[in-house]
């Protein structure tokens, strides 16, 4: 019986022996290895330096230095006191071999305002580079070496990217080459301010100065995305930073390599999330879709009928969710293509045929100042108003509307300031347009106790809903 137990006591051993043995196996394959990946990735990541000429203006002590007398230029090498200098700016980048040939990307950051660029390799060899072009508003530039069987990276899918994969950059942050740093992928579709056709991929690699145009790679050792910017109080690392999905950057170079520059689509519509408040007055159930809060005059969307007001809820079957989407889905559209759109307009949906138009570099005017202000009263919001003089309205090309002298109560808490212009309430899916200020007081009467009042509201050039809660 006492060998039985013992034989029992050391089959059960050796099965705690084994299990643990497994868990450590098992927790040991559930922390990724970069080594193999570092080691065949590198050869494909480069070092970019580029070279600005930088020439300093003249001192008034010796304007004109054509005119500096040859005996003083021999004794003066380094230039005669007050004439124009010339001095080299330099800056360091990454960037990756996509073509065996010899074709780059980086960012355009990188390479912009540069006057000369190099491109040193894996193998210390050293190129001058040629740029092919560059697109600032993805930050997307392509560049190009004079050499021949190159090694190329593998491209991955960033749609297959999944938050909390793993992911690695390898690039020259502050100018040390083939540097390593891994990190999880933290979020997916990410809008910045002033970057809306770029979908970005937010990580937690650690990205410096340097590491800027350089590659991004998934566990398969494929390139998932071009390393672009941080987000940084210091200017350094601080935890986020930020990747263009490769998908997107590859568009970029083609249209790059094919015509030297970007065509995107355009609709003629600014647009505005719609938020829980603004879905309630504009009758939809739940917040979704992108609210249109101007149209440009004859541009795509006016001539297919768009309207200020509307909540674009689909662009050619594929569902907004969220407003920086559309902007997204409209670039990517050839100019000339028609698209569908679904709208929600005063309480129904309907479906808009819409020709996309080119985009073009757009230009903003400064908001109207100082402008003479007729008699004004407060009203239920908080909101001092007074109605606009013929003239202003020429001025202003409106044709109603009244202008905010003060703002206090509810609307102070609304982001709403002295000289914009109140066009149109709207409430429960009925917008009205206003014409007097004793038509704008009649209406808000009506309005019950504690009710969200949504206004149209123009600041300078730009048009947008704003909703004052609790009236």
């Amino acid at each position: 019986m006492r060998n039985m137990s013992r034989f029992l006591y050391a089959i059960l051993i050796a099965f705690l022996a084994l299990a643990g043995s497994a868990a450590r196996a098992q927790a040991g394959r559930q922390l990724p290895d970069f080594a193999d990946l570092a080691e065949r990735q590198a050869r494909v990541v480069v070092n970019i330096s580029t070279t600005q000429i930088v020439r300093q203006r003249a001192t008034p002590f010796f304007p004109f230095d054509d005119e500096v007398p040859e005996i003083f230029r021999r004794f003066m090498p380094y230039g005669f006191p007050g004439a124009p200098r010339e001095s080299e700016r330099h800056s360091l980048g990454s960037g990756f071999i996509i073509s065996e040939d010899g074709y780059i990307l980086t960012n355009a950051h990188v390479i912009d305002s540069a006057d000369a660029v190099t491109v040193r390799l894996d193998d210390r060899r050293e190129f001058p580079a040629r740029i092919i072009g560059a697109d600032k508003r993805t930050d997307v530039a392509l560049i190009k070496i004079e050499a021949k069987g190159l090694p190329t990276a593998r491209l991955g899918d960033p749609e297959k990217l999944r938050v909390g994969e793993w992911v690695a950059a390898i690039g020259s942050p502050f100018g040390l080459e083939n540097t390593v740093t891994a990190g999880i992928v933290s979020a997916k579709g990410r809008s910045l301010p002033q970057e809306n056709y770029v979908p970005f991929i937010q990580t937690d690699v650690a990205v410096n100065p340097g590491n800027s145009g350089g590659p991004l790679f998934n566990l398969n050792g494929e390139v998932v995305g071009v390393n672009s910017q941080i987000y940084s109080r210091s200017g350094g690392y601080m935890g986020l930073s930020f990747a263009i999905p490769i998908d997107v950057a590859m568009e970029v170079q083609r249209q790059l390599r094919e015509s030297g520059r970007v065509s995107r689509g355009r609709m003629g519509v600014v647009i505005q999330e719609l938020s829980r408040e603004l879905a309630e007055s504009f009758g939809l159930e739940k917040p979704g879709g992108a609210l249109v809060n101007a149209v440009e005059k004859d541009g795509p969307a006016d001539q297919a009928g768009i309207e200020a007001g509307d909540v674009i809820l689909r662009f050619n079957g594929k569902a907004i969710s969220q407003s920086a989407e559309l902007p997204r889905l409209v670039a990517a559209v050839r100019p000339g293509a028609r698209v569908t759109l679904q709208i929600w307009r005063k309480g129904g949906v309907r479906d808009v045929v819409v020709t996309i138009g080119e985009s073009t570099e757009e230009t903003s005017k400064a908001p109207a100042q100082n402008r003479p202000r007729a008699e004004s009263r407060t009203n239920r919001l908080g909101l001092i108003v007074s109605e606009l003089s013929p003239e202003q309205r020429r001025q202003l090309g409106v044709g109603n509307g009244l202008i905010i002298d003060d703002v206090r109560g509810q609307a102070a808490h609304a982001e709403l300031r002295p000289g914009d212009l109140v066009l149109a309430v709207i409430h429960k899916r009925t917008s009205h347009e206003l014409k007097s200020v004793e038509q704008f007081n009649k209406l808000l009467a009506q309005f019950p106790k504690g009710a969200n009042v949504t206004l149209l509201i123009r600041r300078g050039e730009v048009q947008t809903f704003v909703t004052i809660k609790g009236v």
